[in-house]
């Protein structure tokens, strides 16, 4: 008998683009901006929050590229304060 071994076949990596940048990246290395049910917006850095998903890389200089195209207020469908903007950058600045 002849044994026939079998390659498991290769885990599918989930990509997301950056609003940033626009490059498509491992989803597990951009940080998520979410929208919950109530309508807060905050950062996501674990991708696990319930809400709606924007996917922005871990760079302070991709959340100004963000913030001046307002890409992540169209994406999520609603108006992010600038107080909001400023705890994002100041978490992805404490990330990095």
């Amino acid at each position: 008998m002849q044994e026939t071994t079998q390659a498991k076949p290769k885990k599918k990596i989930p990509e997301r683009k950056c609003l940033g940048c626009g490059e498509s990246k491992p989803k597990i290395t951009l940080a998520r901006v979410v929208r919950a049910p109530d309508g807060s917006v905050s950062l996501d850095l674990t991708g696990k929050k319930s809400g709606r998903g924007a996917y922005v890389c871990r760079s302070v200089d991709c959340l100004k590229k963000c913030r001046k195209r307002r890409a992540i207020e169209r994406s999520l469908e609603v108006e992010i304060p600038d107080e909001v903007y400023a705890a994002i950058e100041k978490e992805l600045a404490d990330d990095e």
